[in-house]
């Protein structure tokens, strides 16, 4: 649509209200690709159907998507194999016994020193943390809301803060394409003022040092402490239960490295893959590409092992691979509605719709903070911080040039803005793998989760107005 209107944001608005009253992900995200084609076909809900179906089938037409699709339902064949060779039970028996965590608050603090340390991609951070610290949680009765939480603030945040990965390469690249004469110091002086990401991050550090929650979160931590039921009674999470507690095989002696040294693949295949698909460039790999290759390598090195240390014959290795892959297909399929809802946003014109709205009304003084709220109101109704980052760059670079502004700070506030809505929103690709990493039901992930991300907007707003004035 050459000429978006305010019936653009029907859509994401729709499918996240949906969703949230509802509790069913799946039915409130169709919906909201439904009602964007009916918009776009004149409102004719029957045109407005069929185009809603190819939508969801066009997102296979993307490499990128069908790669990370590809990859979501690869970690389940990964999940399955590790629990079944003993590796997560042995790791488990190995951290315990030698007192590295041996309470509840040692167990967070280890999922988010993992989450801080991992900062090649956001969805490995969210899949290590989640294979690592799911079972610990488990054994401490900490809810599986609480990890999705670690999980999510430690992925996103740490990524653009330590931006020597796909997302530092893809801002840097923005901020050329908008002649901006430096991109990489402005992308550097803009980290310190990235108040959202920073204040995520040290807020997840203080809950997991001091243990400390309220709202939503609180009810959750209660309910596991007291019951042991680390998911409530109802709930549905993204990974199926046979995946997330498949025990070993009966006669084998758990060993912490049947699950270490997989993940340990994954993790160092991901810069690889990144350098071999940017041609000698880590910062212009694919991530998409890489991702999948590191859990692949993984997988390969995992069944390599189990089958010379004769745990599983080649049946049993396949068996299980299809197992988990089979465990993570409502995962596949709420990606595919996810990615298929953010085509119709664009298609609607949404984020070009909101962005137009602010630009004429926006004082000097208080443009960083509006370009913060407006920027999360994007990505939280898109569900793509990079989409975000896209939509908000050519707006907020041109401005701060016009208006004089301190150009590193307009820069982290859309950062800021945009990584604060991928962060709450429920149709979020992060939002999304971090409750599949957890074993969480993902509408209670992100109810639990978004008055400590409100809160957190709301210091970061007060922070970007004052630098607003000083800067």
């Amino acid at each position: 649509m050459e000429d978006p209107s305010w019936t653009s944001l029907l859509p994401p608005l729709v499918a996240i209200l949906m969703a949230l009253w509802t509790k069913q992900v799946y039915p409130s995200l169709f919906a909201g690709i439904w009602l964007g084609w009916t918009v776009i076909d004149a409102g004719n809900a029957i045109t407005g159907l069929r185009d809603a179906i190819q939508a969801c089938i066009d997102v296979f037409k993307s490499e990128d998507n069908t790669k990370v699709i590809a990859f979501s339902a690869a970690v389940g064949a990964l999940l399955a194999l590790t629990q079944r060779s003993g590796g997560v039970a042995g790791f488990i028996d190995w951290i315990t016994e030698r007192g590295y965590v041996g309470s509840a608050r040692g167990a967070q603090r280890l999922a988010t020193a993992i989450g801080c340390c991992i900062f090649v991609e956001s969805n490995i951070t969210c899949l290590v943390t989640g294979a690592i610290a799911r079972p610990l949680f488990d054994r401490f009765r900490l809810s599986r809301e609480k990890l999705a939480y670690v999980c999510d603030s430690t992925s996103a945040p740490i990524c653009m803060l330590i931006p020597m990965n796909g997302w530092g390469a893809y801002v840097i690249a923005l901020l050329a394409s908008q002649n901006v004469a430096s991109p990489v110091n402005v992308l550097l002086l803009a980290i310190p003022l990235n108040f959202y990401s920073l204040l995520a991050v040290g807020y997840v550090v203080y809950v997991a040092i001091s243990g400390s929650d309220w709202g939503p979160m609180a009810e959750a931590e209660r309910r596991a402490r007291e019951t042991g039921k680390v998911i409530r009674d109802g709930a549905a999470p993204l990974v199926s239960t046979e995946v997330l507690s498949l025990p070993p095989k009966p006669g084998l002696t758990p060993r912490a490295l049947n699950m270490l040294v997989p993940l340990g693949v994954m993790v160092v295949m991901m810069p690889v893959g990144l350098w071999i698909t940017g041609e000698g460039n880590l910062m212009a790999g694919s991530g998409a590409t890489a991702v999948l290759w590191a859990v692949l390598s993984a997988i390969a090195i995992a069944g390599s092992m189990y089958w010379w240390q004769r745990l599983f014959g080649f049946g049993e290795l396949t068996e299980l691979f299809l197992k988990g892959v089979g465990g993570l297909m409502p995962l596949a399929l709420l990606m595919m509605f996810a990615f298929a809802l953010g085509a119709t946003c664009l298609e609607l014109g949404t984020g070009r719709y909101v962005a137009g709205v602010a630009e004429g009304i926006l004082s000097p003084a208080v443009v960083p903070a509006v370009l913060f709220l407006l920027s999360g109101f994007i990505a939280f109704s898109t569900g793509t911080s990079w989409g975000t980052f896209a939509i908000m760059s050519p707006i907020a670079v041109p401005l701060a040039d016009l208006l004089g502004l301190h150009v590193p700070l307009a820069v982290a506030a859309v950062l800021s803005g945009g990584v604060f809505g991928d962060h709450c929103s429920p149709i979020s690709d992060t939002t999304i793998i971090s409750s599949m990493a957890a074993g969480s039901d993902h509408i209670d992930h992100v109810r639990t989760q978004l008055p400590y991300a409100l809160m957190v907007a709301v210091l970061s707003f007060l922070m970007f107005l004052l630098f607003g004035v000083i800067l």
